[in-house]
């Protein structure tokens, strides 16, 4: 028997057999992955041990990121999802919506800061032309065309697909045509159709996200995965939507990483204004860490990246969670405005000096990588800043939405 395993005779039985067989290889049912998000005390710690034992055999000691913008080009929305602060409908005053020509000047700002990548994601506008996205894409690919496009959810797929009267196989494929690289595994929430009914009614169902994610793969396209958590759903709810996650990586193999998201609670309207009863006010520490260790255990034969998140969680339990099977901090962002939106501290930006002082101070290597997770620079000493580490005042220098609506500047125009 593998030695770590041989040593947790102070683990009960049945966890400890579950552990062994991780260590050995074994792929863990769900029952036994429902078993170990029961885990508490000294079986809990074994969890955690033999999760970043996982990692390193899976991934090594490198820790990466990506240095990337997020631009959320508009928060006004057709749906009302009890966990979204984010979103405004188009009649209110602080909607807005960028212009073209802004959202590629933000791109352009982000590549001469040394980003690889731009994230656009925003909300669905009401009578959006069908192709907006594609022209979108193209836009920025004409401007930079190295600059790597990770964009719009399955959910926005979903609304491109029926407001242009594509298929979305062939909408996806015109989009990759224009310049898309990869999608974000968003708007998954939890794949159990009964809890989404409850916070999100209406919204991108179980069985269509499927069908965008596995058809961006067999395109070629390849994409993020997540779990929003914390909210109404329980922990087997967790292992049952990555099992899911499983069975399409093995069909696939298209799935870059898994991207837990614990939900920022305090401006949510599902907990602020009480809209869904017994809803928990986000995920505890111990269930956050969890999350990222059953996850290594359960996806990372597959998945081998799993990504632990400074703004859901803050710069010190993302570093602490490099000891619990995560390898990944996310990207820089350089501006986040969903989960701020929602009463997140964090999300404007962490420089790329400060993610490998992170991930140095856990005792890892730290490396920036590309989206597809290949690798850029490995960070044996460290070296002279990058533009983005001398940014003195982020804010202000990239400002927010809330201050561009306030000014008018992009207001939504119907």
């Amino acid at each position: 028997m593998n030695g770590l395993a041989g040593s947790l005779d102070w683990v009960e039985r049945d966890v400890r057999r579950i552990l062994a067989r991780a260590l050995e290889g074994s792929e863990l049912s769900v029952a036994e992955g429902c078993r170990l998000v029961a885990a508490q005390g000294r079986d809990l710690h074994a969890l955690t041990l033999v999760a970043d034992e996982l990692r390193k055999r899976q991934v090594g000691d490198i820790v990466t990121y990506v240095v990337n913008r997020n631009i959320n080009f508009t928060n006004v929305c057709i749906k009302h999802c009890t966990f979204c602060a984010f979103s405004r409908d188009h009649r209110e005053e602080a909607g807005y919506f960028l212009p073209l020509d802004e959202v590629v000047r933000r791109a352009r700002e982000a590549w001469e800061l040394g980003a690889t990548e731009v994230c656009i994601q925003a909300g669905l506008p009401p009578k959006l032309d069908g192709r907006y996205y594609i022209d979108l894409c193209r836009a920025i690919r004409q401007a930079l065309p190295e600059m790597h496009l990770h964009a719009f959810s399955p959910e926005e797929i979903l609304y491109g697909s029926v407001r242009s009267a594509l298929p979305i196989r062939e909408y996806l494929a015109e989009l990759k045509a224009a310049g898309l690289g990869t999608l974000p595994g968003t708007s998954a929430e939890i794949l159990d159709d009964e809890i989404r009914d409850v916070i999100s009614r209406g919204r991108i169902t179980t069985g269509q996200w499927v069908e965008v994610i596995t058809t961006a793969h067999s395109l070629g396209i390849r994409t993020t995965s997540t779990i929003m958590y914390g909210h109404i759903e329980s922990p087997p709810h967790w292992v049952r939507h990555m099992d899911l996650l499983r069975s399409i990586q093995r069909d696939t193999g298209g799935f870059t990483e898994f991207v837990p998201l614990s939900l920022i609670h305090q401006e949510a309207p599902m907990y602020r204004r009480e809209l869904v009863p017994g809803v928990r006010p986000g995920a505890t520490g111990t269930e956050v860490v969890k999350m990222h260790a059953v996850a290594r255990l359960m996806l990372g034969p597959s998945f081998r990246n799993i990504q632990s998140s400074w703004v859901k969680e803050g710069p010190k339990l993302a570093q602490h969670l490099l000891t619990c099977g995560a390898n990944d901090l996310g990207g820089t962002l350089i501006n986040e405005s969903i989960s701020t939106s929602a009463g997140a501290p964090y999300g404007q930006l962490v420089p790329p000096r400060e993610l490998r002082r992170m991930i140095r101070e856990a005792g890892r290597l730290p490396a920036q990588r590309t989206t597809t997770y290949d690798l850029i620079k490995v960070y044996r000493e460290e070296e002279e800043d990058s533009p983005l580490d001398r940014v003195q005042d982020p804010e202000a220098r990239f400002g927010s939405y809330l201050r561009l609506t306030a000014s008018g500047e992009f207001r939504f125009r119907k």
